[in-house]
């Protein structure tokens, strides 16, 4: 009997996507934009449950996080971030959506590492994190890795989900947005879909 058969796999998995003004990570860079979804990996259903635009004081900001790229090339605008509801708001919603509750994205190192579990997030311990879907998806889009150590780099969210799903279950047509929630629904799906071909095991 192996171990994992003493633990029974969570049919229902949130899954989450953040937008941020960089890659290094907090608080020198925030989040500016989460989307969360409901995974049932044994119905095969996703449901969007949470999706904000996170509010900052951009008065405050530099050069460098106003012209940051996910305004520069996406429909996200500074003045929308200045719009939102304030970050203490939207901290404590998706606290207590999440709380308790099994979690995963793709790129987990890049969402919870860098951002939601530093400062100003600190959600360490606030939900059980499961298995990466990017780094489940590598072995199966099994793209070459020029790193030492790794058989297979970890694909972009848009390859792993036009090499894993056969249609467009997201429906995000030609492109993807870039977008939190939309992000987080086409994760929910390359998900599901490996979990069905015994490629995912949270």
């Amino acid at each position: 009997m192996k171990i994992e058969d003493f633990f029974e796999t969570p049919s229902e998995i949130y899954v989450l996507d953040t937008e941020t003004t960089g890659l290094d990570g907090g608080p020198q860079d925030l989040v500016v934009d989460i989307g969360i979804c409901l995974a049932d990996l044994k119905k095969g259903n996703v449901r969007d449950v949470y999706s904000s635009v996170v509010g900052y004081n951009i008065a405050e900001w530099d050069g460098r996080m106003k012209n940051a790229w996910i305004f520069e090339n996406t429909d996200l605008t500074t003045d929308m971030v200045a719009a939102a509801p304030p970050f203490a708001e939207v901290r404590s919603n998706i606290a207590k959506l999440l709380g308790g509750k099994t979690v995963t994205s793709y790129n987990t190192a890049f969402d919870m590492d860098k951002f939601l579990y530093r400062e100003p997030w600190c959600m360490r311990g606030v939900f059980y994190v499961c298995t990466d879907i990017m780094k489940a998806a590598s072995d199966v889009c099994k793209l070459p890795s020029q790193y030492y150590g790794r058989d297979y780099r970890f694909p972009k969210l848009d390859h792993a989900y036009r090499t894993i799903l056969g249609n467009d279950p997201a429906g995000i047509g030609d492109r993807q947005d870039h977008r939190a929630l939309s992000d987080a629904r086409m994760a929910s799906y390359v998900m599901i879909e490996m979990y069905r071909c015994g490629k995912y095991y949270p």
